[in-house]
């Protein structure tokens, strides 16, 4: 179980660094850091620094969230439905000789597929709001991914092609942004089970998504996800939560990179874990 775990954590920082990491020039002090390269020593103390600054609840500008401050989906998953259970327990891992489970290649995000929504909510290595008059874009570091929620005031639609981030409009209650998704691809998961990692949790063709962002300081985000599927869970599956602004950073480039997906599995994970 414990190499099993290790792969697959090693697999992410590897798939999330090699395509980055490398190819900034991080003493050009004209470039900022990318939100994960500074040390949580550091981040402490530019956001005292600018702690009491003044901050319009309506501008959501800034880098938030980033590899130590990532909201996982809370552990109060609701119970599912029979048809959900099946789903599920077709996700399960493949197992070794030795029956230790490997790094689950049933996974999509660990094929460089794309991560959907709203997994790239608890993948995020840092992400940026940027606000336009008909719309804003939340654009994350993570495979260099762009989501649209348009506030144009159109609705979403009735009956539309799925998507792997499916289709979003925002509108304002108050100093709260609200964004409501829907038509999504059912090929991404929600999230992987991470206390065995041995499955992930899957969704259907009638998940919607509504997140609620309030700008309660200068360096906080306060959100609400609610995911409902009522195909999958007997309820609503609720995260609450909080992003950190980063000062003095901005976002790098970053793939997932199949060839070197499947060189890991191959030289990496499978040997480790004694995989036929």
């Amino acid at each position: 179980m414990r190499n099993s775990i290790i792969a697959s954590t090693a697999l992410v920082t590897v798939l999330t660094f090699w395509s980055s990491a490398f190819s900034q020039n991080p003493n050009d002090p004209n470039w900022k850091p990318c939100p994960q390269c500074v040390g949580a020593a550091d981040k402490a103390k530019q956001r005292a620094a600018t702690a009491n600054l003044p901050f319009n609840p309506r501008d959501l500008a800034g880098t938030w969230g980033d590899n130590q401050n990532r909201l996982q989906l809370s552990n109060n998953v609701p119970p599912m439905t029979p048809l959900g259970k099946q789903k599920y327990d077709a996700t399960e891992t493949e197992y070794s000789a030795s029956g230790t489970p490997v790094s689950n290649w049933k996974d999509p995000m660990l094929r460089c597929d794309p991560m959907g929504w709203p997994r790239y909510f608890t993948y995020n290595y840092g992400f940026e709001f940027l606000q336009l008059p008909d719309r804003t874009l939340q654009f994350f570091e993570m495979w260099h991914t762009w989501r649209t929620i348009w506030t144009d005031g159109r609705p979403l639609p009735k009956a539309p092609d799925p998507r792997f981030l499916g289709y979003s409009v925002g509108r304002w209650e108050g100093d709260t942004f609200v964004v409501d998704s829907y038509g999504f691809d059912e090929r991404a998961w929600l999230s992987e089970e991470r206390k065995e990692r041995t499955h992930g949790f899957p969704h259907s063709e009638e998940l919607r998504t509504e997140e609620r962002y309030k700008r309660s300081s200068h360096n906080s985000l306060d959100v609400t996800l609610t995911i409902t599927d009522p195909k999958i869970f007997t309820a609503p599956w609720v995260t609450k939560g909080t992003f950190l602004l980063n000062p003095g950073t901005e976002l790098w480039e970053d793939f997932c990179v199949p060839s070197e997906a499947e060189w890991f599995n191959r030289e990496i994970v499978r040997p480790a874990t004694d995989a036929k």
